[in-house]
């Protein structure tokens, strides 16, 4: 056991095109400790989904390791949550069953499933909306759900990519809100990728950053905010603001933007 929840060593990524050969990572080291919140953050096409994937164990790096809880990754892992920018919900299934969905595919006893889906329900703000179908909720209501069903089963890791990509300026705020205060309640260890600068300097503890294709790590920055973060006052922080500008003069203001 190495005491990371997640590592990545020396990993590069090289697929074949019709046309040419694409390296999509290159060199890209990072470590994550059990319980941390890191957000990667870079350029479209440079390889931050795939470094979700690779710590998923869905899809094998070209050359170097990836390890999960100590454990070298050699296929998909059960052990892992996994939020993506859509919420991917069944519609013909009720918020409850959607998340219950993951009970099922996992054959986890059916009281201790419901008794966790009612806790989530609760703490992510759902109650109420139990019953409600995909079409009757909203999209963070949706990303909620989704948030969940990853998180049933209680685990060690949870990947999000991109998860509130989707939603308006506001209900983004709200989830980013939400996000940070269950992960507090969890502690569970939270990779997340993201193309908002602000979001992940409000978020994470970490942000590691990545540059253009081939993706590599150009810089981690610490982010010395307090545990307990209130979205306006955390916006004013000088430290903040220095993080934000940190980040921007490594990658520029354009390299994040859709």
């Amino acid at each position: 056991m190495t005491g990371y929840a997640v590592e990545i060593e020396d990993v590069a990524v090289r697929f074949r095109t019709k046309k040419r050969d694409v390296t999509a990572l290159r060199d890209v080291t990072m470590r994550v400790d059990p319980g941390e919140f890191v957000a990667i953050v870079g350029p479209s096409g440079c390889g931050k989904s795939t470094l979700l994937k690779l710590s998923s164990g869905l899809l094998a790096p070209s050359s170097g390791s990836v390890k999960l809880l100590g454990e070298s990754v050699s296929g998909p892992r059960k052990d892992v949550g996994y939020v993506f920018q859509k919420a991917a919900l069944l519609e013909w299934r009720t918020a409850r069953k959607n998340i219950l969905l993951q009970a099922e595919m996992r054959g986890m006893p059916a009281k201790e499933a419901r008794a966790r889906a009612d806790e989530l329900i609760e703490m992510t703000g759902l109650t109420g909306f139990e019953d409600a179908y995909p079409h009757e909720l909203s999209g963070g209501m949706q990303q909620r759900v989704a948030l969940c069903r990853a998180l049933l089963h209680r685990p060690p890791v949870l990947l999000m990519d991109e998860p509130f990509g989707a939603l308006d300026a506001l209900t983004r705020e709200q989830m980013n809100v939400e996000l940070r205060r269950i992960w507090q309640e969890t502690k569970t260890t939270v990779l997340l990728v993201t193309h908002s600068i602000a979001e992940a300097v409000y978020l994470a503890d970490r942000v590691v950053m990545i540059t253009a294709r081939p993706g590599t790590v150009a810089g981690v920055i610490e982010v010395n905010l307090p545990v307990e973060r209130d979205y306006g006052k955390t916006m004013s922080e000088p430290e903040f603001a220095k993080a934000t500008r940190h980040i921007r003069d490594h990658l520029g203001a354009a390299a994040v933007a859709e």
